[in-house]
C-alpha cells in the first residue's frame, strides 16, 4: 500500500528520486523475483506486474509503464560471467517490489528500468559477490536499487503497532546498521545473529541487501541511512543508499496499511 499512500517513506523517496541525477537506467533486485535460475529482464516494453492479492483495486490500477533496456539486460549478463544469466525477453517485468518504490521516486516512468532476479539456489555469499560486480555499472550511469526489508516476518505482525518494531526486530535492524554503515562486507555474518531466524524466517526480502552491501564494499564506502523506521512490530522500514541524501524529506505519518491479515500471502507486502 505504500504505492498509493504517502509517508515518511514514501516522502523520502520521492526526495531521492529529484536530488538524485537523473540516470541513464535503473537496475533493481527485487524480493518478488525470487526464482530457481538467474536471469534479468531483456524486453524493450516490460509489463507492470501486480503479484499479490487482497489488496483494494486501486493498487490493481497501478501502471508503472517505463520501458526496458535490453542493452543493460546484456552489460549485467556479460558482467556477471562467470555466473550465467539468462536473457528474459517475455517471462517477468517490473514487479511491485520495484514499481511501488519507483512511482515515487520516479514519477514519470521516463528512466527504462531492468530487473534482476534472485536465484533462490545460492547462498548469501554469491548474491554478496554478484552485488560487487555490479559496481561498474554505477559510474555508467546506472542506478542499482535492492527492494526488501531487512527484518520481513508478516506472520508476527502485530496490528496494533502500525509504526514500533519488537525488541527482536530492533536488534536485528540495529546490527544490520551498523554492519552497512561501517563494514558492509560482514553482512553474511548477520545469518549467525541470534535474531536472524525470526527477522528473516524467509530469505527473499533480506537477499536485495546482500546487493547493497556488495555495491558498497566494492567501492570501499559504506552505506548511509536514507530513512528509518518500523511497521507492525515485525517489519524494518530502513532505507540506505551511497552517495545518496532524501533531503527535507519528513512526514509524520508511518508506513502504509496492509490489507486483511487472512489475505496476505507469505511473501507479500510492501517493499
Amino acid at each position: 500500500m505504500n504505492a498509493l499512500d504517502t509517508n515518511r517513506f514514501t516522502t523520502a523517496w520521492r526526495a531521492f528520486g529529484a536530488s538524485a541525477p537523473r540516470p541513464r537506467a535503473i537496475l533493481v533486485v527485487s524480493a518478488h523475483w525470487y526464482v530457481g535460475y538467474t536471469a534479468v529482464t531483456a524486453m524493450a516494453r516490460p509489463r507492470t506486474i501486480h503479484d499479490f492479492f487482497g489488496f483494494p483495486p486501486e493498487l490493481f490500477a497501478v501502471q508503472y509503464p517505463a520501458p526496458g533496456d535490453p542493452r543493460l539486460a546484456e552489460e549485467v549478463a556479460e558482467i556477471a560471467k562467470p555466473a550465467a544469466v539468462g536473457l528474459d525477453l517475455d517471462g517477468w517485468g517490473i514487479d511491485h517490489g520495484a514499481w511501488s518504490v519507483l512511482v515515487h521516486a520516479f514519477p514519470a516512468a521516463d528512466v527504462p528500468v531492468v530487473q534482476l532476479a534472485i536465484d533462490a539456489r545460492r547462498p548469501f555469499d554469491w548474491h554478496f559477490e554478484l552485488g560487487t560486480k555490479l559496481a561498474p555499472l554505477r559510474e555508467r550511469d546506472v542506478l542499482v536499487i535492492g527492494s526488501g526489508n531487512v527484518v520481513h516476518n508478516l506472520r508476527a505482525i502485530d496490528w496494533s503497532h502500525p509504526d514500533a518494531g519488537f525488541d527482536w526486530a530492533r536488534r536485528f535492524d540495529e546490527d544490520a546498521r551498523r554492519i552497512l554503515t561501517e563494514r558492509p562486507a560482514d553482512i553474511a555474518s548477520l545469518q549467525s545473529h541470534p535474531d536472524f531466524k525470526r527477522a528473516v524466517p524467509t530469505p527473499d526480502h533480506f537477499i536485495p541487501v546482500l546487493y547493497v552491501a556488495g555495491l558498497a564494499a566494492a567501492e570501499t564506502c559504506a552505506a548511509k541511512v536514507l530513512v528509518d523506521g518500523y511497521a507492525y512490530g515485525s517489519l524494518s522500514m530502513t532505507c540506505y543508499g551511497l552517495d545518496a541524501d532524501c533531503p527535507d524529506a519528513t512526514d509524520p505519518r508511518p508506513a502504509a496499511g496492509l490489507p486483511n491479515p487472512d489475505l496476505v500471502p507469505p511473501d507479500s507486502t510492501n517493499s
